[in-house]
């Protein structure tokens, strides 16, 4: 099943100079003075959610040190492997 999502946005990158021109005085139409908070208000949002994700990836990165640091055990207390018994066992 394909979905018509790409091709849906596939005309923003074919907006020239005139087109964007005219998008911003529609946004100047639309929102007047409030177009200063919007800005404001994006420029947090977008703040906000670099920030999420730093804190993520930091929690992310902490679990993995605390679990491999769990892992390495030394070399006689680690898990035998199937081959390494049957080494052990088998003497000629």
């Amino acid at each position: 099943m394909t979905t018509a999502f790409p091709t849906v946005l596939s005309f923003i990158g074919n907006f020239g100079m005139m087109e964007w021109a005219v998008i911003l005085i529609i946004a100047l139409l639309l929102f007047g003075r409030r177009l200063p908070e919007v800005g404001k208000s994006l420029g947090q949002g977008i703040k906000e959610f670099k920030k999420g994700l730093k804190e993520t990836s930091e929690e992310v990165q902490k679990s993995d040190d605390s679990s491999s640091a769990r892992r390495s055990l030394p070399q006689d207390q680690g898990m035998r492997t199937p081959e390494s018994t049957q080494e052990r066992t088998h003497t000629h």
